[in-house]
């Protein structure tokens, strides 16, 4: 089942999109620097825009304190995991010719989570100024695609029914063991639960300046290969009569996909439905091709979070909401208007 073969109905012109949401994307940056204490806009609009564009002049001390030590990270490091998973998901949907093809089913986030009950369970959480967790689980996280991969090849061959299935299986496997480290995590139990369902709390500059280059090297890889991707939508065959080295590029799509994945679960939980629902998204703006699906996808992963990022503390004063809770009950719904529209056509 291909993920969205190329239609010929043009939809919006790909440069001026980008330009908007991009638009758009500093513009929820600038709202979400707004929640919590209140600050004057003007003040917070320039500490946002001046590091970007520094014509912008500087905000006063404490409002630029406040916007870049506290809320500017949070807020970048939930544009680029959002940017990230959005890409994962692009990239997996076209190279398994699956419509549903999602960040989460590839075993990944399972053995992510598996990596930070055990640093829990250990105790070793704390260690390398918090980082130890994430560290764990980002290694448990490659560990569990190293098995899918396993698993995945027949005859030397990756074959990609297989490596969903595999990473089905894989994932049902760690789950329970995650189940497992959840009911002996004693009072580490609500600190698992969070990152199980998602969480931007313990962002920092250094988890940032970690997930930036992925996010680059994501839109970079997919630009430079974009029409390789397109050929895949129609399937190995054609990608193969076109020139493709179908084996090697698919396993380093696969790869990237998961590395992907991987570095956002390990450093803020598990965001739901952000992989899935974005690429459709996408492709209702631009089309298929990907030069301009996979920048589209990345501006619209990031503006989609921060605004589930947003909500998640604004919604119940006084007590944040996990970011996964509330990008699923928005991706949801969306996705399920999008999956009855691609029926009816």
């Amino acid at each position: 089942m291909s993920a969205e073969p190329h239609n010929t109905t043009r939809r919006l012109p790909v440069l001026p999109t980008i330009l908007c949401l991009a638009l758009l994307w500093v513009l929820c940056l600038i709202g979400g620097a707004l929640v919590g204490e209140p600050l004057p806009a003007g003040e917070v609009a320039k500490a946002v825009l001046h590091p970007i564009i520094p014509l912008v002049p500087p905000a006063d001390e404490v409002t630029t304190g406040i916007v870049l030590e506290l809320r500017l990270p949070r807020l970048l490091m939930a544009a680029l995991i959002g940017a990230m998973l959005a890409l994962a998901g692009a990239y997996l949907q076209s190279i398994l010719g699956n419509p549903l093809a999602d960040p989460y089913i590839i075993g990944v986030s399972s053995g992510a989570a598996v990596g930070a009950g055990v640093a829990l369970a250990l105790g070793i959480a704390p260690l390398w100024g918090g980082m130890a967790q994430s560290g764990l689980a980002f290694i448990a996280a490659l560990l569990a695609l190293a098995l899918v991969f396993a698993l995945a090849r027949v005859g030397g061959r990756l074959q990609t029914a297989a490596f969903l299935l595999a990473g089905v299986v894989a994932g049902s496997l760690l789950w329970s063991l995650t189940t497992l480290l959840l009911s002996l995590a004693g009072q580490e139990q609500r600190t698992l639960l969070l990152f199980l369902m998602g969480r931007f709390t313990e962002a920092t500059w250094g988890s940032v300046l970690l997930l930036a280059p992925l996010a680059l090297i994501g839109i970079a890889f997919g630009i430079a290969t974009a029409k390789s991707l397109d050929a895949f939508a129609f399937g190995e065959e054609v990608a193969r009569s076109v020139g493709v080295e179908v084996e090697r590029f698919k396993v380093g799509v696969l790869m990237l996909s998961a590395l992907l994945t991987a570095a956002s679960v390990s450093v803020a939980g598990i965001i739901g439905f952000v992989g899935l629902v974005v690429p459709h998204l996408g492709r209702t703006l631009v089309g298929p091709p990907h030069r301009g699906l996979l920048p589209v996808c990345a501006l619209l992963g990031g503006i989609l979070t921060v605004v589930a990022d947003i909500v998640a503390r604004t919604i119940r004063p006084g007590e944040e909401l996990p970011v996964g809770v509330v990008t699923a009950l928005l991706g949801a719904p969306f996705f399920l208007i999008l999956l009855r529209r691609s029926l009816g056509q």
